[in-house]
């Protein structure tokens, strides 16, 4: 499947205002779509990237060899099945693949933002989606779905926007981040803010970047992202000459990662991951619950330190006693978190189901 990557750069007195109260005159959103849009505008699907994704998700462009991120979920005959669904993925706020960003020109200034970008939170980030969506002339979707941080903005577009969609399909993600992975962050961004290179955000034009910051945070995260038994089962304690195999995989992660990615980014992506609750415009988690009208799947994965199943778990409950519908599924696999991008024929055919199923209120949600 050949795709193109498009833009948009919507311009206006204060055409959009970050919840921190900065206000934007131009803003560029970078999306691709897949499939067709039916006569009735019925058949959407917005599909939501996680923290190094990008719009990318499906398919090749034209003369390169870069299959999308979730290719073997999206496509003709695929999971989510493009002959049937307009599937639309869009980059968010503050990344560096497209869309307005810490790396791109501040028209007021004519240089990159770096830390005067303003503070952001995800629920930004789907709102700037939703601009998208208006000036793509959609006014209702039929399913959102991400997985970790995109099954973060899946879930927030469901309270944020109650009327948005029919059904919401979260996966390895919840509601907010746990201390944990709150500690996990704080690290990496301290990796980034103290690397000696980093010039209180202000590098694009020094000779050096504040790659070993961003390479060591990526190397952390990467931990993360797996499991004890996938390390078992890929590394052992096996080495060659200089390391081990495990240090060789993280470095090798690390250093490709700086090629690819905005450090700045990265610490404005962290800081909204942390911030983010779903309950903080309403006061508790019961009135953010009562706003959801969607049908939410939550997909956990058995071997996830991000994400353990239990927290899912318990927001599904807790969704259905006030009055939502939501049900949560659990697959096993060793890859740990990462599994949402590997084991697509596990996730797969749960999704397609979801996706298809018709549900009886009364006999489902209880």
């Amino acid at each position: 499947m050949i795709v193109e990557e498009k833009k948009v750069t919507l311009k206006g007195k204060n055409i959009f205002t970050t919840e921190s109260g900065y206000s934007f005159d131009e803003l560029t959103i970078v999306y691709e779509t897949y499939g067709k849009l039916n006569k009735e505008k019925n058949n959407v699907i917005l599909v939501e990237h996680a923290l190094s994704g990008s719009a990318h998700a499906a398919g090749m462009h034209p003369g390169k060899n870069n299959v999308g991120w979730w290719d073997p979920l999206i496509g003709p005959g695929k999971y989510i099945d493009t002959d049937k669904y307009f599937v639309i993925c869009s980059n968010f706020l503050g990344s560096c693949y497209g869309t307005t960003g810490p790396s791109s020109i501040d028209p007021k200034t004519g240089k990159p933002y770096g830390l005067r970008f303003p503070k952001i939170n995800i629920r930004d980030m789907v709102r700037v989606q939703k601009l998208l969506l208006d000036y793509l002339g959609i006014d209702r979707i039929k399913v959102a779905i991400g997985g970790s941080m995109g099954g973060m903005q899946a879930l927030e577009l469901a309270v944020t926007y109650p009327d948005l969609m029919d059904k919401s399909i979260v996966i390895a993600a919840d509601y907010k981040l746990t201390p944990l992975n709150i500690a996990y962050n704080h690290v990496g961004i301290q990796c980034i803010l103290n690397d000696p290179h980093f010039y209180g955000g202000d590098y694009y034009d020094k000779p050096h970047k504040p790659d070993k910051g961003l390479s060591t945070a990526r190397m952390l995260g990467m931990i993360t992202y797996k499991s004890g038994d996938l390390f078992d089962y890929r590394f052992d304690r096996l080495r060659d000459e200089n390391n081990f195999e495990v240090e060789n995989y993280l470095n090798y992660h690390g250093l490709s990662f700086i090629n690819r990615f905005d450090a700045n980014s990265y610490l404005y992506i962290l800081w909204a991951m942390n911030e983010h609750d779903i309950t903080k415009p309403y006061g508790s988690l019961k009135m953010a619950l009562k706003r959801i009208k969607a049908e939410i799947l939550m997909i956990g994965i058995d071997t996830d330190m991000i994400f353990p199943s239990k927290y899912m778990r318990d927001f599904i409950k807790k969704l259905n006693a006030s009055g939502g519908c939501g049900k949560f599924e659990e697959i096993s696999s060793m890859q740990g978190h990462d599994s949402f991008l590997v084991d697509i024929d596990k996730i797969g055919p749960i999704i397609s189901d979801f996706i298809e199923e018709t549900y009886n209120k009364e006999m489902v949600c209880v």
